[in-house]
């Protein structure tokens, strides 16, 4: 028998429900959800870990229910024909059963080691992501700028959990900073897989306005996200000097290397180097919140 002739393995149940959750999507969202824990206490104690786990099982959740939702257009793109459902790991039911039992169980966790404003900040995100915004993609380019309360309520969530107001002008202004970097990270994805997108039926801003137009929107609202960063010094998010020089520094970095976006000729090379670098963005900055009460001691 040749080689090309043996059957593919099956996935294991593990790896399965990896890919259905979107663990590494969901870890990135947690991870920003300690920064808003962190930033309220000015430290950090064991609520920490039942926030994060809260939040954690919560995005996975919706992540689930997401591949369910779309999992008839999933199996028209390339990048996404190979997730569990359309790929015919896990049924549709089975997947939605796993994404009900892991939100409820995000939501339960926060409501019972932590408060109800935090819970139901838990659940507005699932609700805004599953029941508007999912939708709504397919029905305007423009789906990603409402959508994008979606980055903003994590740190809002780690923030209440720890004994916060979800009105006060700190976290306020941290979660405007996710919600502010979640659009030019969406709108570099879509560079990148425009064809895609469009063959499964989404509206897309490079049908819109075009591959060039698209580029220089999106530096314009990159260099809106490392200018919004200057609140977070402003509003007392940020105190120390070496937190605000790892992120002044980390901005500079996003600035420069999404000037290439400015030129002639973009192509799939140069929005997947600043889709990564923005990714890492968001990584300096939340590691610079996280420091910073442990840099003013």
């Amino acid at each position: 028998m040749s080689v090309a002739a043996l059957p593919l393995s099956k996935p294991s149940p593990v790896s399965t429900f990896l890919e259905l959750t979107k663990l590494r999507i969901s870890g990135a969202s947690t991870f920003t959800a300690a920064a808003g824990y962190v930033a309220f206490l000015r430290g950090a104690d064991a609520g920490l870990i039942t926030t994060l786990i809260g939040i954690l099982l919560l995005a996975m959740g919706s992540s689930a229910l997401n591949e369910v939702q779309e999992r008839r257009y999933d199996a028209m793109m390339p990048r996404t024909a190979g997730r569990p459902i359309p790929h015919g790991d896990i049924s549709a039911g089975r997947a939605a059963l796993v994404a009900v039992i892991l939100a409820v169980s995000g939501f339960l966790v926060l409501l019972t080691a932590h408060n109800l404003t935090s819970a139901l900040l838990g659940a507005l995100a699932l609700g805004w992501y599953n029941g508007f915004y999912t939708p709504l993609k397919r029905l305007s380019a423009f789906a990603v700028v409402p959508g994008s309360l979606i980055g903003a309520l994590p740190p809002a969530i780690g923030w209440t959990a720890a004994g916060g107001s979800v009105a006060h002008p700190s976290v306020l202004a941290l979660a405007f900073v996710f919600f502010i970097w979640q659009v030019p990270h969406f709108w570099l994805l879509v560079g990148l897989h425009a064809e895609g997108y469009e063959k499964a039926g989404f509206p897309t801003l490079v049908s819109v306005f075009g591959r060039a137009r698209l580029s220089r929107l999106t530096f314009t609202w990159t260099c809106g996200t490392a200018a919004a960063c200057g609140l977070l010094p402003i509003f007392r998010v940020l105190v120390s000097w070496p937190a605000e020089i790892m992120l002044g520094l980390g901005a500079a970095w996003l600035i420069a290397g999404s000037l290439p976006l400015l030129k002639e000729g973009q192509d799939a090379p140069l929005y997947r180097r600043v889709f990564m670098n923005i990714n890492l963005f968001a990584l300096v900055l939340t590691a610079a919140v996280i420091l910073d009460p442990f840099f003013s001691r």
